[in-house]
C-alpha cells in the first residue's frame, strides 16, 4: 500500500479516513459536512456501503461538529453512539454532523447521511467528551 499526502479533516489527520476516501467539506461553529463516494471496496455482503463506513461518516462528522464549538486544539472523545439505518446506501454519501448542546464536560451531537438525491440513508445521536491529554494537563498544572 502507498502512502498518500494527509488530508486535512477540520485541523486533524485522520489515516482511517484517507484509507476509506473520505473528504472533508466544510466546518462551521456546530456544523461539519463530509462526503465518500461508496464503490465496491466499501460493500458489504449485499453489494451496499458497509454500516461501519456509514457510523465512521457519522462519528467523524458529529466529533467534528463536537470540536468546532471549543477551537482547533480540542480533542473529543466519542462516549456513545447510536445509529439508525434507514435505507441501504450507495454512491455519494454527505454526512453532516450538529452540536444539539453542549457543556463543559459533555457534548450531545446529531448526524445525518443522504445520498446524492438527498434521501436519509441514515441517522444517529452521540454523547462527545472533551479530552485533555495528560500532558497538557500537567502543564496546565505548573
Amino acid at each position: 500500500m502507498s502512502v498518500k499526502p494527509a488530508t486535512d479533516y477540520f485541523g486533524r489527520t485522520i489515516p482511517f479516513l484517507e484509507l476509506c476516501g473520505v473528504r472533508a467539506l466544510s466546518k462551521e461553529k456546530g456544523r461539519t459536512r463530509l462526503r465518500v463516494t461508496a464503490g465496491p471496496e466499501h460493500d458489504n455482503s449485499f453489494g451496499r456501503a458497509h454500516g461501519g463506513l456509514i457510523m465512521t461518516l457519522l462519528d467523524v462528522a458529529m466529533g467534528s461538529a463536537a470540536r468546532s464549538v471549543l477551537g482547533d486544539e480540542a480533542r473529543i472523545m466519542t462516549l456513545n453512539m447510536q445509529t439508525q439505518f434507514l435505507e441501504a446506501a450507495m454512491g455519494e454519501l454527505t454526512a453532516e454532523g450538529r452540536v444539539v448542546r453542549a457543556g463543559k464536560t459533555l457534548i450531545y451531537c446529531e448526524g445525518d447521511v443522504r445520498d446524492a438525491e438527498g434521501r436519509l440513508l441514515a441517522r444517529a445521536s452521540g454523547s462527545f467528551m472533551p479530552f485533555i491529554p495528560k500532558k497538557a494537563r500537567a502543564e496546565a498544572a505548573s
